[in-house]
């Protein structure tokens, strides 16, 4: 009896130290910076909750004769997180870097005034989901790896109060991170971009002159310098 042909061998996964993980990929800096990795070199696996914003970032990566995987999911819900990272341990067994641009910018209120929706997505983005992520993403990285954090000081600015606050715990936690994994590793970068013409501002300064910002893509250009 004729023997069926054997499958063929399954290609063994790429090797993790070129491979990006960027939350928050699908505007502003974050997908400036996941452009810019991959016009580097990297795989970059782009994560954000709304698919078109990941498929018009993919596209231009693509473009320009780069790589991505698209990982469409809300990172504030828990239920999501390990199967990201299980999903980059099974392809490629490990990550070199992580960037991580998500945020959840409130809308500018009193303390007195905040919503409590407003108030809660704050916290289950920019905080909790920071708490959960460091544990997942942090044996992708091994001690080799890097991770980058992006500052915002708005903590106590007037109508600034949820989302500085919370912004303001998201870096804590990467501090605390960086101070312990600083002989070890992963390396932790926490980096304070310059002020671009983002979606995000325009909601904070909506009289603003955009034309004295500083570009999304000059900004990811001069903070993967340190990369």
């Amino acid at each position: 009896m004729t023997r069926p042909p054997s499958p063929p061998p399954v290609p063994p996964p790429a090797p993790s130290a070129r491979v990006a993980l960027v939350t928050g990929a699908s505007r502003g800096l974050g997908a400036a910076l996941a452009e810019a990795l991959a016009g580097a070199g990297w795989h970059v696996v782009l994560v954000a909750r709304t698919r078109g914003g990941l498929e018009e970032v993919d596209d231009r990566i693509r473009a320009a004769g780069g790589s991505a995987t698209l990982a469409p999911l809300d990172i504030a819900k828990a239920e999501a997180l390990p199967g990201l990272c299980r999903g980059i341990f099974d392809r490629w067994g490990g990550l070199g870097l992580w960037v991580h641009a998500a945020i959840h910018a409130a809308p500018l209120a009193p303390a007195a005034q905040i919503d409590a929706r407003d108030w809660d997505r704050s916290v289950a983005v920019n905080v909790t989901a920071t708490g959960r992520l460091i544990p997942m993403v942090a044996p992708l990285l091994g001690t080799a790896g890097s991770a980058v954090f992006l500052d915002d000081p708005r903590a106590g600015e007037k109508f600034f109060g949820a989302y500085g606050a919370t912004k303001a715990a998201q870096i804590a936690l990467a501090r605390s991170w960086q101070a312990e994994t600083r002989r070890t590793g992963p390396r932790v970068l926490i980096a304070e971009p310059a002020p671009m013409p983002t979606a995000l501002r325009a909601r904070f300064f909506p009289g603003e002159d955009r034309s004295r910002l500083s570009p999304c893509a000059a900004e990811a250009a001069r903070l993967l310098v340190r990369l």
